[in-house]
């Protein structure tokens, strides 16, 4: 009963212990909004789960960085038709799904340091490319390890990359305020590098509430390098034509609008 009611008062905006501010939330949620970054999206990867949309700027591109092996390589196999590289990597997994020349594998988690099980994407890179200096792409979905990943990547390594697909996990979490810090100087981080090209949530987990602000628990954010991308202003309609949900046949789960406008009508 106790937790029932801490849900309540918790969706209705109500401090229930220690909270982030609303108004910190209101403007993460702001800096965060998709851009129309000038370039159209295109959808690489499958009808579900490891699809993705990005800017269709992939000329150039030779290398794509793909940590965390799923059961399925539709992105990098898509992308390798198109003449890009990619180096995976996985402790849990001895290998893709699928082997092609195109592809590099590495039995290494991703994560803040070097040792037998984890890889630093500085370290990664270097031994893939060594001093390479051409655009690339990552697309990351790492369980959480995103967050250290991005605090200790070198700001001119991530700058490299042209296009960053992340999955964010655990955003519930940005009501608590050491998190709400903690994960802040990661999206601060990359939006002095990039705009927000698109976010889409992942239906297989659920959505946190608390008055007006909607956080879904998981998200897919593209990011565009500024280098890049132009600003023709906010994306003010979502989803995206070329979205899916990337658990076909559970509830369907849009973007809050929250995250990209400031009405909730």
């Amino acid at each position: 009963m106790k937790d029932v009611l801490r849900k309540a008062f918790f969706s209705m905006g109500y401090r229930v212990g220690r909270h982030t501010k609303l108004d910190d939330l209101r403007q993460l949620l702001r800096s965060l909004r998709p851009e129309d970054c000038g370039r159209e999206l295109i959808r690489i990867g499958g009808d579900a789960d490891g699809g993705y949309l990005l800017p269709d700027d992939l000329e150039g591109i030779e290398y794509c960085f793909s940590p965390g092996v799923s059961t399925i390589a539709d992105f990098e196999n898509q992308i390798a038709n198109r003449g890009i590289r990619s180096f995976m990597a996985d402790y849990s997994v001895s290998a893709p799904p699928q082997m092609r020349p195109e592809f590099h594998f590495e039995k290494k988690y991703l994560g803040a340091t070097d040792d037998e099980i984890f890889t630093t994407l500085a370290s990664w890179k270097r031994r893939c490319l060594g001093d390479y200096t051409g655009d690339m792409i990552l697309q990351m979905d790492i369980e959480g390890f995103e967050y250290e990943v991005l605090l200790s990547l070198p700001e001119d390594l991530l700058d490299q990359f042209r296009i960053v697909i992340i999955e964010f996990h655990h955003l519930d979490r940005l009501f608590d305020p050491y998190m709400f810090k903690h994960y802040s100087m990661c999206f601060r981080k990359l939006l002095r590098y990039f705009r927000v090209a698109h976010i889409h949530p992942n239906n297989w987990d659920e959505v946190t509430r608390r008055a007006e602000v909607e956080i879904p628990h998981m998200l897919e954010f593209t990011f565009y390098s500024r280098r890049r991308a132009g600003s023709q202003g906010a994306v003010s309609r979502l989803p995206h034509p070329l979205d899916r949900d990337n658990v076909p046949g559970k509830r369907a789960l849009t973007l809050p609008r929250c995250w990209y406008t400031d009405s909730t009508a």
